[in-house]
């Protein structure tokens, strides 16, 4: 063979190799609009400077768990998910679909992000996704009726019945939501599950006992002692007064914020002040990160475009591109002149991640039933209706 025709068949090989090394990976979202727009300019960056070609597929959110489950075994999954909820992350591992990724962060990156982030997606002392963003509920309030958000229960109680009146309110918010009053069962001392060297105990269930009942007083109290919150008060009613100017504070989450804004509403956010008899109110943190397929066949260029998504340039990027509360602490100063990011990012701060284990999924129902009950009426058990809330979760989880 001559020499020329030698050369060129190696470099042949060469390139054929180095294409086969660069590949291709598959990303499910349930993104849209913006963010998706987002995504797909930072896949085609990333094919620019790696090679790597990258396909995203839109996958309805609901359909994303159940689908990678029970896919990836068989080949029939993405190779990366952007992005699951940390409430996902125990049962997707149990079931061995998630590749651990701590074995693709440096300490260095892992110690630039929020604790609350990567203790929620941490499953038995293993990160099995790297944090995207993360939200929480807050006190937002409207400044054209509070000039400045209270501080101590006092001035909070004093500005919530100075304004309701008629037709219009101080305070509301989804009374016997679970995951909105949570804060308040942390100020008292409760938590949903202990916790052991290895992460979340579910054998020890701690929303009950005094701590329990402390709380579900304080619920009750805000519509029967205070006043604040009448009968017939859901998500949506309150909602709806906020956007419409008839309401001073709500219990929310970022998610309305757009909302607000397109109402017109000159609105300030902070943590809820600490209630009456109580210590430091800290609500549910929900956190989405970008998981990996632990069937992946080419893991090494997933997990560069998965860290390349966490980056601090690319979480401030996709905050403007949706509005999204970053994790990474860089990103949190360079966008600390935003109202909504630097209000947000107090809040998360001072929370705690829902458990991640699947033993949660029994908890919601009975506690959701027991703080309906609680607020039906005036004259209600609290300490009955805790105990009995107890003993179902436990029921529950033991399979009985």
């Amino acid at each position: 063979m001559r020499k020329g025709v030698l050369i060129g068949a190696i470099a042949a090989l060469g390139l054929l190799g180095s294409a086969m090394a660069q590949g291709k990976i598959t990303v499910w979202t349930h993104y849209g609009g913006p963010e998706l727009a987002w995504l797909k300019q930072t896949a085609a960056n990333f094919t620019k400077t790696s090679g790597t070609q990258v396909e995203v597929v839109e996958v309805p959110f609901g359909d994303i768990q159940n689908k990678f489950i029970l896919g990836a075994p068989q080949g029939q999954a993405a190779d990366l998910v952007v992005s699951i909820p940390h409430d996902w992350v125990g049962a997707m591992a149990a079931a061995g679909v998630l590749e651990p990724m701590g074995k693709y962060a440096t300490s260095s990156y892992i110690q630039s992000l929020s604790d609350v982030a990567v203790d929620a997606l941490t499953y038995r002392n293993q990160l099995f996704a790297l944090p995207m963003f993360a939200e929480s509920v807050a006190l937002i309030y409207n400044k054209k009726l509070v000039k400045e958000a209270p501080k101590t229960w006092d001035e909070f109680l004093k500005v919530a019945q100075e304004n309701t009146k008629g037709n219009s309110y101080g305070f509301l918010y989804d009374l016997a939501n679970p995951y909105f009053n949570y804060g308040w069962f942390t100020a008292y001392g409760a938590s949903v599950f202990g916790r052991t060297a290895q992460g979340v105990d579910a054998s020890q269930t701690r929303l009950g006992g005094e701590a329990g009942v402390r709380a579900v007083s304080f619920i009750k109290d805000l519509r029967y002692r205070y006043r604040l919150i009448p009968e017939g008060v859901d998500y949506g009613v309150a909602d709806s007064a906020f956007k419409e100017g008839a309401l001073a504070m709500i219990l929310n989450g970022p998610w309305a914020i757009g909302d607000y804004k397109k109402a017109n509403i000159d609105f300030g956010i902070a943590p809820m002040p600490n209630p009456p008899g109580g210590g430091q109110w800290r609500p549910f943190v929900g956190v989405q990160g970008v998981a990996m397929n632990a069937y992946s066949r080419n893991k090494n260029a997933a997990a560069n475009f998965a860290k390349l998504l966490v980056s601090t340039q690319n979480q401030v990027a996709f905050n403007k591109a949706g509005g999204r509360l970053p994790v990474s602490k860089q990103a949190v100063q360079q966008l600390r002149n935003d109202p909504v990011v630097a209000g947000f990012s107090a809040t998360i701060a001072l929370g705690s991640p829902m458990p991640n284990i699947p033993e949660m999924g029994k908890v919601w129902g009975p506690w959701g039933n027991a703080l309906s009950q609680a607020v039906q009426k005036a004259d209600t058990n609290v300490a009955q209706i805790v105990a009995a809330m107890v003993a179902e979760i436990n029921r529950a989880l033991s399979g009985r």
